[in-house]
C-alpha cells in the first residue's frame, strides 16, 4: 500500500437515518466524529459504495457530480440533502489506468453522480464538503476474488494524500433490521462479526490466509443471515485487496440495534 494511502471500511448505516437524528444510528455518528478527529485529513477521497454495481468497473469523472438520493420512504428532508463536494478527473483517470494494467476493464463516466454510499457517510466525517471524492463501482458479478483483486490493483495508484473509504455494512439483513431480535439472530450476528474482526485485525493470520478467508466468507458463521446478498461486504474485499495487511483498528458499534464494524489502516 502506498504510504500517502489511508483505507477506512465503515458501516454506512439506513438510508440517510444517519443524519435525520435517528436514535438507532447515534453511535455510528459519534464514531464518524471520532474518525475524522483521529485521520490525517486527505486531498482526496475515493469511494467504493455498494449502491452502485456494473459490469465493468465504473468510475465517476465528473468535475461537480449530482446527488443521487437513491432511497425510498423517508421524510422531505432526506431529498433536500445537500453535499457539493467537486469531482477529480485526474485522479478518475489514473483509477482507469490503474485497473487496467491489471487487466480490468473499466469506465469512466462524467454522467454519474454521487449515491447516499458517499454523501451521507462523508457529510458526517467532512461536512464542509470541500474534499474532491470520486467513486468507484462494483462489479454486479458479486465475485469476491474479483473485489480483493480491485484493491489489490488499486495499490498502484500514485495519488497524494488519499482516503479510500469501503462503503457498505458488516451487517445487512434487511429484514433483520426490523424484527425483534432473538437469542439464534443475535448469537448469527455476533459471530460473523467476531469471525470478521479476527480476519481483519489478527496479525497471526498471514496475507494469503486472510484474502482465502474473505474469498470464502460464504463458510464463516452466520454469513448467509447477516448477508442474504453480498454487495455490502464486497467493499471490504477491496480495502483489504488494497491495505494487504491487518488493519491498525477496529470499531465496534450497534446500528439499528445490530452489531457492525468499521475497519481503519492508516499510514
Amino acid at each position: 500500500m502506498s504510504r500517502s494511502h489511508q483505507v477506512l471500511f465503515l458501516s454506512h448505516g439506513g438510508g440517510p437515518l444517519p443524519i435525520l437524528g435517528d436514535p438507532g444510528h447515534a453511535a455510528l455518528v459519534e464514531c464518524l466524529q471520532h474518525l475524522a478527529s483521529i485521520m490525517t485529513r486527505p486531498s482526496a477521497i475515493l469511494v467504493v459504495s455498494a449502491h452502485w454495481e456494473e459490469q465493468v468497473a465504473s468510475i465517476t469523472s465528473g468535475a461537480s457530480p449530482s446527488l443521487i438520493y437513491d432511497y425510498y420512504g423517508f421524510p422531505e428532508p432526506a431529498y433536500q440533502i445537500e453535499y457539493p463536494c467537486q469531482g477529480e478527473p485526474r485522479l478518475a483517470e489514473r483509477i482507469a489506468e490503474v485497473l487496467a494494467a491489471r487487466g480490468f476493464e473499466s469506465h469512466c463516466r462524467d454522467d454519474r453522480g454521487f449515491d447516499h454510499g458517499l454523501f451521507i457517510p462523508l457529510k458526517i466525517l467532512y461536512p464542509e464538503a470541500d474534499i474532491p471524492c470520486v467513486q468507484l463501482s462494483l462489479l454486479n458479478n458479486l465475485d469476491p476474488k474479483a473485489h480483493f483483486s480491485i484493491g489489490q490493483a488499486l495499490k498502484d495508484l500514485t495519488y497524494d494524500n488519499l482516503l479510500v473509504i469501503g462503503s457498505g455494512f458488516s451487517f445487512h439483513n434487511l429484514k433483520a433490521f426490523f424484527a425483534p431480535a432473538t437469542p439464534e439472530s443475535s448469537e448469527l450476528n455476533a459471530s460473523f462479526e467476531a469471525w470478521l474482526k479476527e480476519t481483519c485485525s489478527d496479525p497471526e493470520i498471514s496475507e494469503e490466509e486472510r484474502r482465502r478467508r474473505l474469498c470464502a466468507w460464504e463458510e464463516a458463521p452466520g454469513a448467509r443471515f447477516c448477508h442474504p446478498r453480498e454487495e455490502h461486504l464486497l467493499p471490504l474485499h477491496v480495502c483489504c485487496g488494497l491495505a494487504g495487511r491487518v488493519c491498525d483498528e477496529v470499531f465496534d458499534i450497534r446500528i439499528l440495534n445490530r452489531q457492525s464494524s468499521l475497519f481503519l489502516w492508516q499510514t
